[in-house]
């Protein structure tokens, strides 16, 4: 039986206790169903052997060879990652197009007795609902951006409104990225395609009567471009903006960024890559803070002189869209900082 997806994160998902990829890890790394179990039946270098026999041999020689390699693969799952499966157990499968990968695969499993469904049009079929998502149609709930010079605790206070009960989409948290020069995590980004796909399962997830809050971006947010749809949206909503005294910014980015404080040679190559656009001296008195650790000296000389002009010039694209300011002289208690942003958000609120 072939399952047809509506949405992205259609509730007849929610009917299976596995949603397995068999397609090969890096397809699945790239991108993949939310939730779902990678249990490749052709690996990387197996695919690309299929493959390349397919177009330079025979269709007949590489379905062969891929049905000896399936065979191989059904069995070692359902000795291992499977093994613990009851009778009852269901399992939704699919690879690339729900063609003879997850076919071969569902046909193995329906032999001893499981129920085994697959997904009509496979992956690609899945994609195509991310993409009419985030592209094409808009956000389906009323969008307030949350504004605010770099380092105004925008992420963190995000954070705490969702815990009182507010809509609110991270994109930074998607993105697995602090939004800036220095906003790289040790572990990478996903790709584009993945983050597109939990931006989709966000925006679904939505109370189209209730606001949604969303941290102000530019239209990338590290490696990663914004779907048309959330950036048109951010660009024409609402803006509540932050305003922070640029001492209490650096003071909360210093203690923030601890893993650029572990590693200063990082630090020092990102400073160098500012070079062309500030004065040797400037560059120069960043470069002896890395030196000397001066870590809060270094985040308010690059909030002051770097982020600050660049952020107006962005933010005053969007000055009709300001709605409020709230001013917070530190941001040493987030739990007040974000009920000073609730009762703003409040206000404006119809």
């Amino acid at each position: 039986m072939a399952l047809s997806l509506t949405r992205v994160a259609d509730p007849a998902l929610a009917g299976f206790d596995d949603i397995i990829d068999v397609r090969s890890p890096a397809e699945y790394a790239e991108d993949h169903l939310p939730g779902a179990i990678n249990l490749p039946v052709l690996d990387d270098a197996e695919r690309a052997q299929v493959g390349t026999i397919y177009k330079r041999v025979s269709p007949f020689d590489a379905r062969k060879l891929g049905g000896a390699l399936v065979a191989a693969s059904a069995a070692h799952h359902i000795a291992g990652p499977l093994s613990d499966r009851g009778g009852g157990w269901r399992g939704l499968i699919y690879c690339w197009r729900g063609g003879q990968r997850s076919g071969s695969f569902a046909t193995i499993l329906s032999q001893i007795g499981w129920r085994v469904d697959r997904i009509e049009g496979g992956y690609k079929s899945w994609r195509a609902l991310v993409v009419d998502r985030v592209q094409n149609r808009p956000v389906p709930a009323p969008v307030i951006v949350l504004d605010g010079n770099t380092g105004s605790a925008k992420t963190a206070i995000l954070a705490r409104l969702a815990a009182r009960g507010w809509q609110v989409i991270d994109l930074e948290g998607l993105a697995n990225h602090r939004g800036s020069l220095f906003g790289g995590r040790a572990d990478p980004q996903p790709g584009q395609k993945l983050f597109e796909g939990r931006l989709a399962v966000a925006l679904e997830g939505l109370d189209p009567a209730r606001p949604v809050v969303v941290e102000a971006e530019s239209s990338r947010i590290g490696n990663l471009v914004l779907p048309k749809s959330m950036w048109q949206a951010l660009c024409a909503a609402p803006r509540l903006r932050l305003e922070v005294p640029v001492g209490a910014r650096a003071a909360y980015t210093a203690a923030r960024y601890g893993d650029m404080v572990d590693d200063p040679a990082r630090v020092e190559a990102i400073v160098a890559a500012l070079s062309p656009l500030h004065p040797a001296q400037r560059i120069e008195g960043w470069r002896a803070a890395v030196a000397a650790g001066d870590w809060r000296g270094l985040a308010e000389g690059l909030l002051r002189d770097h982020y600050d002009p660049r952020y107006l010039k962005h933010r005053l694209r969007y000055a009709a869209g300001e709605r409020a300011v709230v001013a917070l002289d530190d941001l040493d208690d987030l739990d007040a900082a974000a009920g000073h942003v609730e009762a703003a958000l409040a206000r404006l609120v119809p």
